[in-house]
């Protein structure tokens, strides 16, 4: 049977390259059919890659690389034998330093000691002999990650050595003198950046460049909010089997607010502005790897307790790596909490073609004066960033405060007034 060859698989639209994160399987390696191969990372989502045949896993790509979307970064070999090197955990591969691959380019020490060419120049500009460099590559191969950590210690000052002291001076201790320099390795470290945060990155410079954004601040009195959730959460949690958080009460805010002033709920395109008369409000979901914003579709026909349960499933595709650009793509409006991170006050920053963002706070008890009486509150901060290209400041100002309404008399969400 002919070899396999394994491709890198499209995770979405407009997705162009992705970088393979981890290696799953060892090189040479058996593998069975749709066993886990790679875990592919793009600036959408991260995917698990399946073996699409049984056979021998021939790696071609070392982990960490970034590939384009098509590329073949692997063999399988259904008449292979297992290599007795393979283990459940790859090491990192240099391509063609296989068994049987010859690199012409990679200097060779002895027959068990191959270095791989871009370990070869770092060693060659230092002058250090391959041969005294630990390789912990496949069968021996000195790997870059070799060479840099020898040349880090190569870099390491040596104490700097004394003259030899006059006879009259032999009976006064002389004290070795050493140069204090930390080691360079042990002061940075150098990481490549996912591709996650590549496209955050990108994102968030677009949305500066592209966008004329300025934020208005309210604050909103949270104690409805609060004796609502402490009166009939154990009731909620038990009849719907999720608990009753800020997040949906937010979001079912957020529309009203929406309703009232739909500009917030446009986008601009090209010389025209498009009023969507539909609510997918994105929700700011922070993870490991960077911060992902998933839609919950139809948000204006769903309850609260629907609401929540979409935010955890949701979540917990963002902290395990599952969700896909479908999930993340098509909002309408955007809802940023930064208050579970113990953020007071913030400006968010627009998620593009999105023209509003609202951003929620730490609850914090201050004394406000309610009926000419000073009382001690649980008070949030609420932010809204707007383009000002379509928005104007009376509409965006009159949104947060319409926001600021529903969450303090929490019946107007009920009535819808």
């Amino acid at each position: 049977m002919a070899v396999e060859l394994v491709k890198v698989p499209s995770p979405g639209e407009s997705v162009s390259e992705g970088k393979i994160s981890k290696w799953l399987k060892a090189n040479g390696a058996a593998v069975q059919v749709d066993d886990p191969l790679f875990d592919l990372e793009s600036d959408k989502a991260q995917q698990t890659v399946a073996a699409p045949v049984a056979g021998i896993l021939k790696i071609l790509v070392a982990e960490g690389e970034i590939v384009a979307i098509g590329a073949t970064v692997a063999e399988i070999d259904a008449a292979g034998s297992p290599s007795p090197a393979s283990s459940s955990n790859p090491p990192k591969v240099i391509a063609g330093a296989d068994e049987g691959t010859k690199d012409p380019a990679a200097p060779t020490t002895s027959a068990s000691h191959k270095v791989a060419p871009a370990a070869g120049r770092i060693l060659a500009e230092k002058g250090i002999d391959p041969a005294t460099v630990p390789a912990t590559g496949p069968k021996g191969v000195v790997t870059k990650d070799d060479a840099a950590a020898a040349k880090a210690v190569a870099m390491i000052p040596k104490p700097v050595a004394q003259p030899p002291a006059k006879s009259a001076e032999i009976a006064k201790p002389t004290p070795t003198v050493v140069t204090a320099v930390a080691n360079p390795a042990a002061r940075e470290t150098r990481q490549s950046m996912s591709m996650i945060r590549r496209r955050i990155a990108e994102r968030l410079l677009e949305s500066q460049n592209t966008t004329a954004t300025l934020t208005t601040f309210n604050e909103a009195d949270m104690t409805a909010i609060q004796e609502l959730r402490a009166k009939y959460n154990e009731r909620f949690e038990k009849k719907h089997g999720v608990k009753l958080g800020f997040m949906s009460v937010f979001v079912k805010a957020s529309i009203e607010a929406l309703k009232a002033f739909p500009v917030a709920n446009a986008r601009i395109d090209g010389g025209d502005i498009v009023y969507q008369n539909f609510y997918d409000i994105s929700v700011a979901v922070s993870t490991e790897k960077g911060l992902t914003v998933p839609v919950i579709r139809h948000a204006d026909e769903l309850g609260f307790a629907e609401i929540e349960k979409e935010i955890g499933v949701l979540a917990k595709k963002a902290k395990d790596g599952k969700l896909t650009p479908a999930d993340m793509s098509g909002g309408t409006f955007t809802i940023t909490n930064g208050g579970i991170f113990g953020s007071m006050m913030s400006t968010p920053i627009l998620n593009p073609p999105q023209t509003a963002i609202l951003g929620m706070h730490t609850i914090q008890k201050r004394a406000v004066v309610v009926n000419d009486e000073i009382v001690i509150r649980p008070m949030m901060y609420l932010a809204l960033s707007y383009d000002h290209r379509l928005i104007d400041g009376r509409e965006a100002v009159q949104f947060l405060v319409r926001v600021k309404e529903c969450l303090e008399n929490p019946e107007r969400m009920l009535f819808e007034v």
